[in-house]
């Protein structure tokens, strides 16, 4: 079994030892136990769901229990309450060790993690940025170049997408070939929870708060499904900053304001629901609005879906969003987009119809339209969809030519 050094001390698997300095350290079987699973996953963030199964294999355990181990660990380390040197806490969501460790016995290789991250070099950089009204917006840099700002969509979650299936191949190449800025909306993730306003107007504020604080003068802007239409609403408003408009599973028009009653019934069926069954443990709730948005995808990716709705935001939460998300209508600021534009859409997207995408294309000047082949209203990774997304994206935004 391995031996790994970080900082001071010298983690001993086999022998069940942790030293600092040559100098053992005691630490009870779970508090070792759970230091052995964050230094093995260096890197890597772990979430409180796997580190509970992991030492509490055969029981029921409370959550508590590994926020006791954590903070015996912290004391074991020498750790002060504000710091985080060796264990940082991802709240809501779990832990990652983020120390540098050598594995002692494999040629002193660093330990990087073992899950999947979008970018294995480097670490996203996540900021607090301020609305206009006064509430924390949380925002995130990764990658250099050319900036692409991302706008925000319903759900996000800058920490649990990061490792995530659904999500880790867009932050990857998107970062490849740009300083990519992304953030969570007003009532998600890791920005404030607790507000009272849920306007579009707010949400399109947002945006420009998070440009103003990353120090983007000029940009590409992408918006993905709601967020198509908040990109739309700013690239009209400040023409000089956006270069290049990329529009992806977009609409102009929320469900309230379309001519189809039946979707609009089903709709409001389904925020009655998600106010009573959004938050519970049980996910079938859930699993419909995942069946909806990526029919195509694997287990894996549908209760890391599922659990991306869970965590994200409360349920009250995401029945406003919802209700708010319905309500927009930017028909008559679509014609005054003036920046180059090309609209995607997925052509049996079962969340955002693709007549909704081809008209909003018809609607900015000179924007070009591309279908895309795939159920999903995400794009994933081993779909023939995602390869002509980047090579038409790629064109569009003058990446250098794919090998």
């Amino acid at each position: 079994m391995a031996v790994f050094r970080f900082g001071p001390f010298e983690l001993n698997v086999r022998e069940r030892r942790l030293l600092q300095d040559g100098n053992v350290i005691p630490l009870r079987g779970k508090v070792f136990d759970t230091l052995r699973l964050l230094v093995e996953n260096a890197a890597s963030l772990m979430p409180k769901e796997d580190l509970l199964r992991a030492l509490w294999p055969d029981a029921a355990v409370e959550e508590n229990n590994l926020n006791h181990n954590i903070s015996i660990l912290r004391k074991a380390l020498g750790e002060k309450a504000t710091g985080q040197t060796y264990i940082e806490t991802v709240p809501r969501i779990g832990y990652r060790f983020v120390a540098p460790v050598t594995k002692i016995g494999a040629a002193s290789e660093p330990v990087s993690g073992t899950a999947r991250t979008a970018k294995k070099s480097e670490r996203q950089q996540i900021r607090f940025c301020t609305a206009s009204d006064g509430v924390r917006i949380a925002y995130s840099m990764v990658g250099s170049g050319y900036p692409l700002v991302k706008a925000a969509n319903w759900l996000n979650h800058l920490e649990f997408e990061w490792n995530s299936p659904i999500w880790c191949h867009w932050i990857q190449e998107l970062s490849r070939q740009h300083l990519l800025i992304r953030y969570d909306e007003r009532a998600n993730g890791l920005s404030d929870w607790n507000v009272d306003e849920l306007s579009f107007d707010a949400m399109v504020g947002d945006l420009e708060s998070v440009v103003e604080a990353a120090g983007a003068d000029r940009f590409a802007l992408l918006g993905i499904s709601q967020g198509g239409a908040v990109a739309a609403a700013y690239a009209a408003r400040h023409p000089d900053r956006v270069s290049h408009l990329v529009l992806y599973g977009a609409y102009a028009r929320g469900w309230q304001r379309r001519n189809n009653s039946p979707y609009a019934e089903s709709q409001r069926a389904m925020i009655t629901l998600t106010r009573l069954g959004w938050g519970t443990e049980n996910a079938a709730f859930r699993q419909l609005w995942t069946s909806s948005f990526i029919p195509g995808g694997t287990n894996e990716q549908w209760e890391w879906f599922n659990e991306l709705q869970r965590i994200s935001t409360s349920p009250e939460n995401a029945a406003r969003l919802e209700e708010e998300w319905g309500k927009i209508d930017i028909s008559e600021i679509l014609p005054q987009v003036r920046v180059p534009t090309i609209v995607f859409h997925c052509e049996r997207d079962r969340v955002v119809p693709f007549e909704d995408g081809r008209r909003m294309a018809a609607a900015i000047s000179g924007a070009r339209f591309v279908p895309l082949p795939s159920g999903n209203h995400l794009v994933l990774a081993n779909e023939p969809a995602w390869e002509l997304f980047l090579e038409e994206v790629g064109e569009f935004l003058g990446w250098p030519a794919r090998s």
